[in-house]
């Protein structure tokens, strides 16, 4: 017989909660302020909800349908949330500058290749490219941020690309943003993909194998960090011929798209857990 909905879905909630409790825990984060955290989420997709279904999001139908008493979820819904918004500014005009490096003819060397750039200059420099794609943020800010990342170095008095793919390391802050922003996707598709009609799901796929040679993961982890950055490349260069200029006026609509790749690799023991 097949196990009800509600221990299939508990199951599946433990298996996201433990090791998020983990980075949690690690961080110096208490079970309290989680749990006030997940009331806020409950209140606010609460009101969603019900906003969705054509009907009036009141206070009263969000407290029937998540539990919590009217107080708590008028105190959630007055109190503005706790947001790290220059966080995911920079880790956007970041990804977009390098974008442009790799992309933008005028920032390439003749065979391709993102060019080493002077710092400073009208055309063809690391000022020039910044201003392009960064918007409002100074040149020496981001080249401090693609320092700090170990994207880019100065050589010789200009600026040279050394790694393609953008991981914040300037603080925690920026590292931990990527935690809920790429989780957060990733659940929001499964979610997506379990109400949705075949013809409009979304892409969702892995590969896994559980009897791999402890002698050949290494392999395939160079393998697979080879393979999917040359993807990613060829996406990203698709999504800049294709973007609004953010910088001239357009009535044209935009929207978010994102592909994310992920790997793993961990012992027999913690696969059975």
């Amino acid at each position: 017989m097949d196990m009800p909905i509600h221990q299939v879905l508990s199951h599946a909630v433990l298996r996201i909660l433990r090791p998020l409790a983990r980075v949690l825990l690690s961080h110096g984060m208490a079970y309290g302020a989680f749990a006030e955290l997940a009331r806020r989420a409950f209140a606010d997709e609460g009101f969603l909800l019900i906003e969705r279904s054509g009907k009036r999001p009141t206070v009263s139908a969000v407290s029937a349908i998540t539990g919590m008493t009217r107080k708590e979820v008028s105190r959630l819904r007055e109190e503005a949330p706790d947001a790290n918004a220059e966080a995911a500014r920079r880790y956007s005009r970041a990804i977009r500058v390098i974008s442009g490096w790799l992309n933008d003819s005028e920032f390439c060397a003749a065979d391709g290749e993102p060019a080493a750039l002077s710092q400073d200059g009208d055309v063809g420099s690391f000022s020039a490219l910044v201003k392009r794609y960064s918007g409002d943020i100074p040149p020496a800010a981001m080249l401090s941020i693609l320092q700090a990342s170990n994207n880019a170095v100065i050589e010789d008095g200009r600026v040279v690309l050394k790694e393609r793919a953008y991981i914040p390391m300037a603080t925690p802050t920026d590292k931990i943003n990527i935690l809920g922003r790429d989780v957060g996707e990733l659940i929001f598709t499964i979610g997506h993909n379990l109400e949705a009609r075949p013809g409009e799901r979304f892409f969702q796929r892995k590969v896994s194998n559980a009897s791999i040679a402890s002698a050949a993961v290494r392999e395939f982890r160079d393998l697979s960090n080879r393979k999917s950055q040359e993807l990613l490349e060829e996406y990203n260069a698709w999504l800049t011929r294709h973007q609004v200029d953010e910088q001239q006026e357009s009535s044209e609509e935009t929207a978010y798209v994102a592909v994310g790749i992920y790997y793993i690799e961990h012992s027999e023991q913690e696969q059975s857990s």
